[in-house]
């Protein structure tokens, strides 16, 4: 048996990052993108010491922002958008309810299809993140429970990333780590690149698998929430009341002139009596979403939204008269200028980790907050000072002009969809379609470089006015560009120290050399474990050189192997800790324990399709 290479200073520093790196991942100390940047930023100072020759150097640290991977994923991003602006995912949700049916078995086939089809050509998270409103539009147009309707979405999302190299983040990395571990392997041991649709067998048995999972086994274990179960077309304040427990309904009331509230501020009087001051009218002056610093003067008329408990208390207190209905406000706030809406913090948002009162939000975006349901548990009080998570659902009161700014805003997914606006660039579809076609076509049919490819849709669509260079902006999560950037410089410094060769010898030798099937399940069950804690593209970036590695100790083909880590790298059902499964872990009321039922049971089934597939291709 071959004897394990020496550990020298450089493979013990590139170790103790790794290990470093996975920790602060599993651990979350840091966001994952801050996590690559100091991993970046740490591997360029040692490198600049005589003692490590071999870490990635100028030419390598930075590269990783100009990429191929990084360029590409920046293109899909503005084109999903693009299509966005245009109108199609109105045009989608609109086919399925006409042809795919409203019975739970055809609705789940025919947008987890679509789903999964799209998401083969854009990122999963944001082919998810667009169906969300266009299943919430389906929900209330069938009275179908929507935690039926979005678990299947999610995960054919996520497995509809499987069937292209320009799907998925880490499918998209392959190739670019394949040539950094080139460089460590002998000419005649060169490693072939992935074509784009290399991966397509393997997809499209793994979504079959997802959508026939769906439609027997998996959908007598989706969760069918009570409270989500609730006839969507009883009106907006009584869903809302029975979905996530807040009374929206809008109610005015007065302040006479002796009212022991004059004078004190909209902050006091909603923390002190938990209602929301949706406006204001004094003077003749209105104010909607009024600041909280504003006083309360006599006499004047004030729109509330309170549990009813509260507003009786309040008005109570403060010696005011409830009308029967609006009278100041019947035309301000009237059903076709503002209500109720949902929006969900997205895992990319800016919001996360700060709290209502940081970040002012009813100035900043001219929402009031009512709730924040949090694993499908709503916060009603005192969430002023609790910081945002990815997921929450947040149940605000907005006038539907400011809703549709939301709409261009990365910080949050609105969920609701019916509310009256205009339309984004209906007459921009066909062009949207265009681009986008011609984008793919030149990725099938010529040998041009792909992230070329991609940004001739990308700058079709902003040229041609599809969506502004602004908006094209908006569309690209930094988060997920500065992740991939930061880690390519470790995946390099892996393969070339030898930390990559050194871990596989030693797994050969731990496993007692067994056949290479065996050594392949091993790789594609550590990369499922690996994406479950930490980011798949950090288990891919780790684990994609220590498969190659792998297989050349072992005389298997590191193609497969690496293929297999990119592809495994995907297989992520248990917990919520996918972008994807926290997207929808919030608008679909889901708990942990739900992800663990229904994912349980789809992660073997991925493996098992997988691997089977895999070794029927090579």
């Amino acid at each position: 048996m071959e004897a394990l290479p020496p550990l020298n200073a450089e493979m013990i520093l590139v170790m103790f990052v790794m290990l470093v790196a996975i920790g602060l991942f599993i651990f979350d100390v840091f966001r994952v993108d801050v996590t690559a940047l100091l991993v970046m930023t740490f591997l360029g100072l040692a490198s600049a010491l005589p003692w490590f020759d071999h870490l990635p150097g100028r030419d390598i640290l930075f590269a990783g922002l100009a990429s191929s991977a990084v360029v590409s994923i920046i293109a899909i991003m503005i084109m999903g958008r693009g299509l966005d602006k245009a109108g199609v995912m109105d045009q989608i949700a609109w086919s399925i309810l006409r042809y795919g049916g409203r019975t739970e078995p055809r609705v789940i086939a025919a947008s987890s299809t679509v789903v999964a089809g799209l998401s083969s050509f854009m990122q999963n998270i944001g082919a998810a993140a667009l169906f969300i409103p266009v299943i919430s539009r389906i929900s209330d147009k069938t009275g179908l429970a929507l935690s039926r309707l979005l678990m299947p979405m999610g995960f054919c999302a996520i497995l509809g990333g499987t069937m292209t190299m320009v799907a998925s983040s880490p499918l998209i990395m392959l190739n670019d780590l394949i040539e950094s571990a080139n460089e460590s392997l002998s000419p005649d041991g060169h490693i072939a690149t992935f074509d784009l649709f290399d991966v397509t067998p393997v997809g499209v048995a793994l979504v079959a698998c997802g959508l026939v999972y769906f439609l027997t086994v998996g959908r007598s274990l989706l969760p069918a929430h009570e409270k989500d179960t609730v006839v969507r077309g009883a009106g907006t304040v009584r869903y809302m009341r029975k979905l996530h427990g807040v009374d929206a309904a809008v109610r005015e009331v007065q302040v006479p002139a002796d009212s022991p509230l004059i004078g004190r501020d909209i902050r006091s009087l909603q923390n002190e009596f938990e209602v929301r001051v949706v406006a204001t009218k004094y003077a003749d002056k209105v104010l909607v979403s009024p600041r909280v610093s504003v006083e309360i003067a006599a006499p004047a008329s004030l729109a509330i939204i309170a549990q009813p408990q509260n507003l009786r208390r309040f008005v109570t207190a403060g010696k005011l008269r409830l009308l029967p209905k609006l009278k100041e406000f019947r035309y301000l706030l009237a059903r076709s200028i503002a209500g109720i809406a949902e929006l969900v913090i997205p895992p990319e948002s800016g919001l996360i980790g700060h709290s209502v009162r940081e970040l002012n939000i009813r100035r900043v975006y001219g929402i009031s907050l009512l709730s924040i349901v949090r694993h499908g548990k709503p916060l009603l009080s005192n969430f002023y000072d609790v910081p945002f998570e990815a997921g929450d659902t947040l149940v605000v009161h907005t006038a539907w002009s400011d809703l549709a700014l939301l709409e261009n805003n990365r910080n949050f997914i609105v969920v609701t969809s019916n509310y009256p606006r205009e339309p984004h660039y209906p007459h921009k579809i066909f062009l949207a379609l265009a681009f986008f076609a011609v984008a793919i076509g030149l990725v099938i049919f010529s040998d041009l470089y792909l992230p070329v490819a991609l940004m001739v849709g990308a700058t079709g669509m902003i040229v041609s006015g599809v969506l502004s260079i602004d908006e094209a902006y908006g569309a690209v999560s930094w988060q997920t560009v500065f992740l991939l950037a930061g880690l390519l410089p470790l995946g390099h410094a892996v393969a070339t120290t030898g930390v990559a060769d050194y871990i596989a010898q030693s797994l050969v030798i731990l496993a007692g050399q067994p056949p290479a099937w065996v050594l392949q399940v091993i790789m594609a069950v550590l990369a499922t474990a690996f994406t479950l804690v930490m980011s798949n593209v950090g288990a891919t970036v780790i684990l994609v050189p220590v498969a190659i590695s792998t297989a050349v100790a072992s005389g298997a083909d590191p193609a497969l192997f690496a293929l297999t880590v990119a592809l495994a790298a995907s297989n992520s059902f248990v917990l919520p800790t996918h972008p994807v499964n926290a997207l929808v872990m919030g608008p679909g009321s889901y708990r942990v324990r739900d992800f663990i039922r229904v994912g349980g049971l789809m992660t073997l089934l991925f493996l098992v399709v997988m691997i089977t597939v895999l070794n029927l291709m090579f």
